[in-house]
């Protein structure tokens, strides 16, 4: 990257300095100044620092972006009412210690997990046949009739042709009927508009991977949120965007994440990508999540059920609310960030826009929600590779900012 010339590093000056004495007309005309000379400013901690205005639109900030009148509204949607969530889960934790902690949890990305789902708690002791199959049941060796050994008596060739035709026509029923089934189900879902919401906060290759798996396996839109084109993410957000064109929209924004410095934060993040959408349903989804096929439908038929939130990975509370142990299918207290689909109109007026940081803000989120949570029954073709937000940043301040947003946490779960 090229140094700035001295007279844009001075409008910065000059701009940061109106910033220091709440001149925010002041700041706003000297950023113009600054993007007309082909550069933008980005807010960090220390100051600001200054990169090439790339070819697409940048917005100032997470918070400029201008959200339409209609997606600040409760959209009608095809859902039918949310179910009321009920107890008998692990719900009816009371108290809760007032010290401070992070909370245990069951977190996919917390060891170096690999696409094979090491360092995954949910999959570690299944069988090679069970993670491979990815959500395709095994049947038993009684159905394909092996059990029991070989007949008494071996039939003649008649009987044999006979009953390979037989067997064959009930293969072919049961390809049909699951071939119908599926036709039927992604036709129902289809009323449902679904959008996938993403933070892009660097890792490029990383969005590549995740973005392309969604543009395979569903028909979601997809919206990203370009954090200060960190690494090069945001150039990558806008190629994946051109590469599919109705399918993708990015909104790109100078402001840096607050995990690198900068004035970005999590929960405003994502409360904007909420708002920017106009779909039924929302789905949460880092980066680090990449599908194998169509993880989207299962989620959103558990809403068409009366869910009001359903995800791939299910948490319940210990007694005192420090520790969390894995749950579901079925019901579940609170779900993980990595992927969950929820009613817009319910997670517009209940989502942590105050996190800093993604951990633990899942929870709090989950807690608020004003409805029953599930995990599906079936294995949900989704792989997790490493978590980077957790893994590549300063582990000082993913404690203490895991810490704060877990002292909600707490508060929340003496209250619900």
């Amino acid at each position: 990257m090229s140094e700035a010339p001295r007279h844009v590093s001075e409008l910065a000056e000059r701009r940061a300095k109106a910033r220091a004495e709440r001149d925010y007309a002041s700041a706003d005309a000297l950023r113009a100044e600054i993007e007309s000379a082909g550069w933008v400013v980005h807010d960090t901690a220390d100051g600001f620092a200054l990169s090439e205005r790339p070819a697409y639109e940048v917005w100032p900030s997470v918070r400029s972006i201008p959200v339409s009148a209609m997606t600040e509204d409760e959209p009608a949607g095809h859902l039918p009412p949310p179910a009321v969530r009920t107890t008998g889960t692990g719900r009816d934790t009371e108290g809760g210690s007032s010290r401070t902690a992070t909370g245990s949890r069951p977190d996919v990305g917390a060891g170096a997990a690999t696409p094979e789902h090491d360092g995954d708690p949910a999959l570690r002791g299944r069988s090679d046949g069970a993670t491979a199959r990815q959500g395709a049941e095994e049947r038993p060796a009684e159905d394909l009739g092996f059990a029991g050994g070989p007949p008494a008596k071996v039939p003649d060739d008649d009987l044999l042709h006979a009953q390979r035709l037989w067997d064959g026509s009930i293969a072919a029923n049961r390809l049909d009927d699951a071939g119908v089934a599926m036709t039927r189900r992604r036709t129902e879902v289809a009323e449902v508009t679904v959008s996938v919401g993403l933070v892009v906060d660097g890792w490029p290759d990383d969005l590549r991977t995740c973005v392309e798996s969604i543009i395979e396996h569903t028909t979601a839109r997809v919206l990203l949120l370009d954090l200060g084109n960190v690494d090069g993410a945001g150039d990558a957000a806008q190629e994946l965007a051109e590469r599919h064109p109705g399918r993708i929209t990015v909104w790109h924004v100078a402001e840096q994440p607050h995990w690198r410095g900068g004035t970005a934060e999590w929960g405003a993040c994502r409360t904007k990508l909420l708002y920017l959408d106009e779909a039924d349903v929302h789905v949460l989804m880092e980066t680090s999540t990449v599908f194998t096929g169509d993880a989207i439908t299962p989620l959103v038929d558990a809403l068409k059920s009366g869910a009001v939130a359903a995800g791939w990975k299910g948490v319940e509370p210990s007694a005192d609310g420090h520790d969390w142990h894995e749950a579901g299918p079925g019901p579940v207290r609170a779900l993980l960030g990595y992927l969950m689909a929820v009613r817009r109109s319910a997670a517009l007026t209940a989502f942590p826009d105050g996190a800093r940081y993604y951990r633990n803000a899942d929870l709090e989120f989950s807690l608020a929600l004003p409805g029953e949570l599930v995990v599906p029954d079936e294995l949900l073709p989704v792989v997790q590779g490493t978590h980077r937000a957790y893994h590549e940043v300063d582990p000082g301040y993913r404690d203490r900012e895991s810490r704060r947003t877990y002292d909600r946490v707490l508060r929340l779960l003496r209250t619900t």
